[in-house]
């Protein structure tokens, strides 16, 4: 399966980014959570700061706007097929950024698509 790297992944079990990292494993795909904060989801450590991810498919985003723009570089860099815009994370500049780059923009729920099948 695909790797997704999830950004903005939190260790808070009650937080989106969570879930989407233990339905990701549950529906079989490879997760690669990045964050602020240290932790570990399902046993998978969270990773910090802007990692260097090798084959990453799929970025699926759970930070605001403004909080993007210092990843900017660092997802483009990732050269994903898609980049997911979760609930709360639309953001024009960056889905002009990555349409320019022919990558797929999806605004869309991570957790309904793989809970769908449609991921």
């Amino acid at each position: 399966m695909a790797k997704t790297l999830v950004l903005g992944a939190s260790p808070d079990y009650s937080k989106y980014s969570y879930k989407c990292v233990k339905s990701l494993l549950r529906h079989g795909h490879k997760a690669v959570p990045v964050g602020k904060v240290t932790g570990k989801i399902e046993g998978i450590e969270i990773l910090t700061g802007k990692p260097p991810v090798p084959d990453v498919h799929t970025v699926a985003l759970y930070l605001s706007a403004s909080s993007q723009k210092e990843y900017y570089d660092y997802i483009l860099s990732l050269n994903p097929s898609r980049i997911i815009f979760n609930p709360g994370t639309n953001n024009p500049e960056l889905i002009e950024l990555a349409k320019a780059r022919n990558i797929k923009v999806v605004v869309d729920c991570a957790l309904i698509l793989l809970n769908s099948d449609s991921f």
